[in-house]
């Protein structure tokens, strides 16, 4: 019985998360609890049986949508060093969460520190494969010698410029999919030696 108990709270726990997700890609981070317990169809006590306050549970939201994010480009990564191709599966995966991902991107300075830190952490990630690709096609002269951090900020300032205006480059599409081989085209272009 005990058992069965553990169980049911462990999934009403990712129920919530889950439902947290949705209402922060959609509404904001600022969405009330009420929003989120009536998309989890929970009560809105529930969610605070679950997690100790509302910075609480977007940490954890943070926490599941950064798991994601590194399973996904670990997964992509891993097997491949040519720029282009990663700054692809970079776009690929954030075409999955783009409506979250975009909230986050604008929101972020407003979030609580140790949010901030997990978004810093999802960074940190691509940076390191990033970091693999470039340094091989500096090496081999196909790409300008320019300070890493330069490109990479250069190339995440750009894809978030697009994602926070996306309501004038693609007002009712993916922003991402309309513009990704322009986005990685261009950029190659910048840096290509």
């Amino acid at each position: 019985m005990a058992e069965k108990r553990t169980l049911q709270k462990a999934k009403t726990r990712e129920r919530i998360i889950d439902a947290a997700l949705k209402v922060y890609s959609e509404q904001g981070f600022s969405s009330p609890t009420t929003a989120i317990a009536n998309e989890a169809h929970v009560s809105h006590g529930s969610i605070f049986v679950h997690f100790a306050s509302v910075d609480n549970l977007l940490t954890c939201v943070l926490e599941r949508f950064s798991q994601s994010l590194n399973v996904e480009l670990h997964s992509l990564y891993d097997h491949e060093n040519d720029l282009g191709k990663l700054m692809g599966m970079h776009i690929d995966v954030l075409i999955k969460y783009e409506n979250f991902y975009k909230r986050l991107v604008k929101e972020a300075v407003y979030l609580p520190e140790e949010t901030r830190n997990t978004f810093i952490a999802i960074q940190s990630t691509l940076s390191i494969h990033f970091h693999k690709a470039l340094e091989q096609d500096m090496i081999s002269g196909k790409i300008k010698n320019v300070p890493f951090h330069m490109i990479f900020n250069t190339w995440l300032g750009l894809v978030h410029y697009y994602l926070l205006n996306s309501d004038l480059f693609a007002p009712r599409d993916s922003v991402l999919k309309r513009y990704k081989g322009a986005l990685i085209g261009c950029f190659i272009a910048l840096v290509k030696q």
